[in-house]
């Protein structure tokens, strides 16, 4: 950590603060923020999928919006990857059951006057 602090000229607080936000976009590995010190050993491979992924996610388009992206992931998976966050966090009803319909628990009855009937 103090390395990374330094070889940034950085403070150790604010390369911790890096760490942290970066953390769930590495290969496999999180190090462990809550229990750091100084002379912790920190293990930076970013997987720039999950970086991209978790920078929509954080609605930071300053960041995924930046041209530099264009050398490390295509157009087309950048747009892939912004449609499966948005999608994540979109709640997706089944089809409603209506009072006529056959009750889902195959009783062969009608919905209302089975599992319906105290809805």
């Amino acid at each position: 950590m103090k390395e990374l602090a330094e070889k940034y000229n950085t403070e150790l607080l604010i390369m911790t603060g890096f760490l942290d936000g970066i953390n769930e976009s590495l290969k496999g590995y999180e190090n462990p923020i809550d229990t750091m010190e100084e002379d912790t050993v920190v293990k930076i491979e970013i997987d720039p999928e999950k970086l991209y992924y978790n920078m929509v996610e954080a609605k930071a388009d300053w960041l995924y919006g930046l041209p530099q992206w264009d050398a490390i992931l295509t157009p087309e998976k950048r747009k892939e990857l912004y449609k499966a966050q948005k999608i994540s966090g979109t709640v997706i009803k089944g089809p409603k059951i209506g009072r006529n319909d056959p009750c889902p628990c195959g009783s062969g009855k009608k919905y209302k006057k089975c599992c319906g009937k105290n809805a």
